[in-house]
């Protein structure tokens, strides 16, 4: 039997030392350890992706730049955005990484759904969409067979800050959030709710 997904509450904590947990925890799992989904929420960042562009960042507006290892572009986190990383071992549960990203996206389409919302995936562009705005993003790294980086979600927050840059290298691709979609959902409803959603698509596979 493939270990049950754990589900941790991190709150919101600084970005880069959680990536720096993320790194560690995939370098000393072993075959036997349990596969980990981590919610939080971050204070304003953005993030570049290994292969991203600096140019994708407009404007200098204060908020910090952190250069990651995962796959993708430029992206904002903050409040009001749900966070969630997963650490899983792709090999001992049988999925590809196209595999993956497509139960990533398919868990927030449902979320979604689930109040009202039709979302859809937008060929050549990871994430989730609704009509022509960004719902949420999404970015991965694997080594070894073991992924780790995920999915972000806007639920109730500022979104200006992605107003300088050009979100995942796509300029002027509008953004939306759950809030503006009429969901009453906190963060913390959220984060619980697509946990639910993606247990569903992980487990649904093994």
């Amino acid at each position: 039997m493939t270990p049950e997904l754990l589900l941790r509450d991190l709150g919101r904590v600084d970005y880069e030392p959680t990536w720096r947990a993320m790194v560690d925890f995939t370098a000393m799992r072993t075959a036997e350890t349990p596969d980990e989904l981590w919610a939080c929420e971050h204070p304003p960042v953005y993030t570049l992706g290994q292969a991203g562009k600096p140019e994708h960042l407009l404007s200098d507006i204060g908020i910090p730049l952190v250069k990651i290892d995962r796959g993708g572009q430029i992206t904002y986190h903050g409040p009001g955005q749900v966070v969630i990383y997963l650490l899983i071992d792709l090999s001992r549960r049988k999925i590809k990484v196209r595999q993956l990203v497509s139960n990533i996206e398919q868990s927030v389409i449902d979320l979604l759904a689930e109040h009202g919302a039709v979302a859809e995936r937008h060929g050549g562009a990871p994430g989730v969409y609704v009509g022509p705005a960004k719902v949420a993003a999404l970015g991965l790294r694997v080594k070894k067979g073991c992924c780790y980086h995920g999915v972000s979600l806007n639920v109730d927050m500022d979104l200006s800050p992605f107003l300088a840059i050009n979100p995942c290298g796509y300029p002027g691709m509008p953004v939306t959030q759950t809030k503006d979609l009429g969901i009453s959902l906190t963060s913390s409803q959220a984060a619980q709710a697509l946990a639910r959603h993606l247990r569903v698509q992980l487990e649904r596979d093994e």
